[in-house]
């Protein structure tokens, strides 16, 4: 992944990923001081967790046990191996922050980690080592709202946007060269899914800014799928774009395949308009605290796409078209 010098992220890939993304055995984090769970004999069937005191142990009145457990089921509902347990909510020396303690295991496994974090007085985030991130029985619904609202880049699949995947991603970054293969699969398996694409070249990338605006009057000139035309023979040749010259040569390649003028294009590149067009896309990134490429929102879930199973990926996307309703 590459990340992108903006303003502190509150969805930094660690977090998001050990957190919320990763199979649970990616999860089983450093233990607390939690009781030992009781010894098992026989077959292992799963984790068998501790049992929390509620005299000791539920000592906050906010949130409650009901309410984690469902931020807990919206965010790790997909991973039918994953077992939790709420262990602790407990108050702390500020009004209002409540520390969290959850248990997290996998079926078949004996293993288990724990994970901490603070619930905040606003009732929807929680700090997690030093990340803000969204809690609530519905986490992800306010990014999945500015989205909706905001993500206007060049899409494909379905019009509809019950599901949409907004993907964030430069030009020049070669792990957004790499997950276009994951993205392509995705188109396939979720015909229903409306995608977006937007762009966030880097400023550590030379040709990034250029590409992104030879793909803005692409799409202008020839509409969206002369854009992912585009796109495509970006990525194919990306190892061009280490030198000016050959930067405009891979793009202008690019925008012939695209079925474009390239000197039109290259004329409305350099345009005040086209300019806006990416700076707006870059600001919905900052406003979504997005500081990587290549990035992904799933109906608002950020989902880092390095390192994640497909397969984990497809169950993470039926999950939130099964739970997440129409769009808003």
């Amino acid at each position: 992944m590459i990340r992108l010098p903006l303003r502190r992220s509150n969805t930094a890939a660690l977090a998001i990923a050990a957190f919320l993304a990763l199979p649970a055995s990616s999860t089983l984090l450093a233990q607390t001081d939690v009781p030992a769970a009781p010894t098992q004999s026989g077959p292992v069937t799963g984790p068998t967790f501790p049992k929390p005191d509620p005299a000791t142990d539920f000592t906050a009145d906010s949130p409650t046990r009901a309410q984690v457990e469902a931020f807990l089921q919206a965010s790790w509902g997909y991973d039918t191996n994953r077992v939790f347990q709420v262990q602790r909510i407990v108050k702390t020396v500020i009004p209002g922050i409540s520390n969290v303690t959850i248990l997290v295991g996998e079926k078949g496994r004996k293993e288990t980690g724990a994970l901490q974090f603070f619930a905040l007085a606003d009732g929807k985030h929680i700090i997690t080592g030093n990340e803000i991130l969204p809690f609530g029985d519905h986490p992800y619904a306010e990014n999945r709202s500015v989205l909706v609202n905001r993500a206007e880049g060049p899409t494909r699949g379905a019009a509809a946007k019950d599901l949409e995947i907004v993907e964030f991603a430069d030009f020049q970054c070669p792990h957004c060269k790499d997950a276009q293969p994951t993205i392509e699969k995705l188109v396939t398996d979720f015909p229903n899914a409306h995608f977006v694409f937007e762009n966030l070249p880097l400023p550590q990338h030379p040709q990034a800014f250029q590409a992104a605006a030879y793909g803005v009057c692409v799409a202008k000139m020839g509409g969206d799928k002369a854009f992912f035309d585009y796109s495509a023979a970006v990525f194919d040749g990306q190892a061009g774009l280490s030198t000016n010259e050959g930067a405009t040569l891979t793009l202008n390649s690019a925008v012939s395949k695209a079925g474009q003028d390239p000197e039109k294009v290259a004329d409305c590149a350099k345009t005040p308009a086209t300019k806006a067009t990416i700076d707006a896309g870059v600001k919905l990134a900052q406003d979504l605290n997005v500081n990587q490429t290549p990035f992904m929102f799933v109906n608002g879930r950020p989902t880092p796409l390095a390192g994640l199973d497909y397969n984990m990926l497809k169950q993470m996307i039926a999950y939130h078209v099964a739970n997440d309703g129409a769009a808003k």
